[in-house]
């Protein structure tokens, strides 16, 4: 089974109040509440919500959509302010913010708060997951279940997450696939052990499980590197220890885009029973996937 999604909204930026991770992804804050999103003519956007029990009104500017992946280079990044405007050269801009972003009329977006077009065509859009959460469904602390609150700005075509479904050892369920931008792989040139990013390049890929061994609901199945030089990854749905199969009813990936471009998300059900014909056309698809990619075979 082979499924291209193109949803979902995010930034990439160097922050203020919070230092961006290994992964280099933006965002704004967490548990934000009644996230507003304006935006002027000269391309700036104001972001005014409620988090830790104030009113924020973040200005954004300085970038739109992504560069290709390139050792030694830097992704590019959206400037933020965090001071609405106070200060000697935009004193007080919230209030006298004017807002000329248009209704929305870009591509679906998954997790969307918000979103608009501007006069220049570009979109901006707001979403806002739980990117932390614990793997194998391990129940989280506070700071782990925050729902982050993300910032794009990008036009034309949306970042593309294509997941594949098949079986591993013929009995796990196991899904694959690649993640690109403008017809190139995503993926970064450092990490730590352990695949986390240590450039603005390379990014996790979160999936999650519905209705499993884990308990009833959405649950943290795990997170992993696109691979090096292909933007590709596989995964299966093994016991991981003391932990259980993650194996469920239905699975989603979540992905932070390249740039200031969305995250995608991918939803898909897994293939069932093992169907021996069906999984040696799988087998042959994933060959074709990993031509050149030696870290995942068929099992």
């Amino acid at each position: 089974m082979r499924v291209r999604v193109l949803l979902l909204g995010l930034v990439a930026m160097a922050i203020c109040a919070f230092p961006a991770g290994a992964s280099a992804s933006q965002l704004l804050d967490r548990n934000a509440q009644g996230a507003k999103l304006e935006v002027d003519r000269s391309g700036r956007a104001m972001v005014s919500y409620r988090s830790r029990g104030r009113q924020w009104h973040v200005l954004a500017w300085g970038a739109v959509n992504a560069v290709a992946p390139r050792a030694g280079a830097k992704q590019v990044e959206l400037e933020l302010d965090y001071s609405g405007g106070w200060g000697s050269t935009r004193k007080n801009v919230w209030k006298t913010f004017r807002n000329t972003c248009g209704p929305y009329t870009g591509p679906q977006l998954a997790w969307l708060v918000t979103a608009c077009t501007a006069p220049d065509g570009s979109h901006w859009a707001l979403q806002s997951w739980q990117r932390m959460l614990p793997n194998y469904g391990v129940t989280p602390n506070a700071t782990q279940a925050a729902w982050e609150l993300r910032l794009s700005h990008w036009s034309g075509a949306l970042p593309v997450l294509t997941v594949n479904t098949n079986w591993a050892y013929r009995k796990f369920d196991h899904i694959f696939g690649t993640f690109s931008y403008a017809g190139a792989p995503v993926h970064g040139f450092k990490s730590t052990s352990v695949g986390n990013p240590l450039d603005s390049f390379g990014r996790n890929l979160y999936v999650d499980t519905f209705d499993s061994a884990y308990g009833a609901g959405w649950k943290r199945e795990n997170s992993f590197l696109m691979h090096k030089g292909s933007g590709a990854f596989c995964y299966g749905f093994y016991p991981h220890g003391s932990h259980p199969a993650g194996t469920g009813e239905r699975y989603r990936a979540t992905i932070i885009g390249p740039g200031v471009t969305p995250d995608v998300m991918w939803q898909g059900v897994p293939l069932g029973t093992y169907d021996a014909g069906l999984d040696r056309q799988l087998a042959q698809r994933q060959r074709e996937v990993y031509a050149s990619d030696s870290l995942c075979k068929p099992v």
